[in-house]
């Protein structure tokens, strides 16, 4: 059996009891390590499990997910994705191949950031398309996801931003000279985020957004010491989330007043707060 446990947002604990059932009965653990992190390390995984965690990084899993699936129509292989299975398409990937192989397959679910969103205080039904934010480059500065965005913003929906991770990159000579020679890793904050997509507006100033849209500013989500901010995207670039994974969310103008107290009650500063939203979604204390 091939069980495809979700782990959850934050660490260790986090995994449900059937995923640790899962994982205690299986023969071999891989921990997918590229799609996103826990904010614990692999060691403490480990001692709570009860079972050697083997890290597959993203060329293991998309071109040598033979080794993962070996022997597992005779063992059990538990394959666990931080947040819920789902959450990428590399796993649905996964998923078939196994199968193909005749190996039976059983997911368990967890929290991920695309319903734990909810504790920002906005209603999940009120969310359009969620994009993805990568880091820039010299000669790369994508924009494709401002379509979606704009989208989203015409329906008055929210727009949650799935900010970037790079883990295990080469530099473009290390890649041409095939040396296993990695970078540090990165995460994207919601500052750079926040930078990048007015950056973008600036550019197209087709009015997707401004720097003055309310946006929410959510770090290690789940977590003992998470953190929610709301403000305007200009307010965004400058405060300080502090360490990773970060995610940025932008509010539509579909805005309850539930939603509203909720977010007065994460302000980065009240006042301002409240003007955006008297001035754009009529919205008073």
């Amino acid at each position: 059996m091939l069980y495809i446990v979700g782990l959850g947002l934050a660490d260790e604990r986090d995994i449900t009891v059937k995923g640790l059932e899962a994982v205690r009965a299986s023969e071999r653990v891989y921990l997918e390590g590229y799609t996103s992190i826990l904010m614990v390390e692999q060691q403490r995984l480990e001692e709570f499990y009860g079972k050697k965690v083997i890290v597959a990084h993203r060329e293991t899993v998309e071109s040598s997910s033979d080794e993962i699936l070996r022997d597992a129509d005779r063992v059990n292989v538990s394959f666990l994705v931080v947040g819920d299975p789902f959450g990428a398409t590399t796993h649905t990937d996964l998923i078939i191949r196994a199968r193909e192989k005749g190996i039976p397959v059983k997911t368990i679910h967890n929290a991920s950031i695309m319903n734990a969103v909810g504790a920002t205080g906005l209603q999940l039904y009120n969310f359009g398309q969620t994009i993805s934010i990568v880091f820039f480059t010299d000669d790369w500065r994508p924009d494709s996801f401002y379509e979606r965005i704009k989208e989203n913003s015409t329906l008055g929906l929210h727009t949650l931003c799935l900010l970037d991770i790079k883990v295990r990159e080469q530099t473009v000579e290390n890649m041409m000279r095939n040396r296993q020679i990695f970078e540090p890793p990165r995460y994207m904050s919601v500052n750079l985020a926040a930078e990048q997509l007015l950056e973008i507006e600036d550019a197209r100033q087709e009015h997707a957004y401004t720097a003055d849209t309310l946006a929410i500013g959510v770090s290690r989500l789940g977590s003992d010491d998470q953190i929610i901010r709301a403000g305007t995207l200009a307010q965004m670039r400058d405060h300080d989330f502090g360490k990773p994974l970060h995610s940025l969310v932008l509010v539509g103008h579909r805005l309850h007043l539930l939603e509203a107290e909720i977010l007065r009650e994460n302000a980065i500063d009240l006042d301002s707060l409240n003007q955006v939203l008297k001035r754009d979604y009529n919205i008073e204390k």
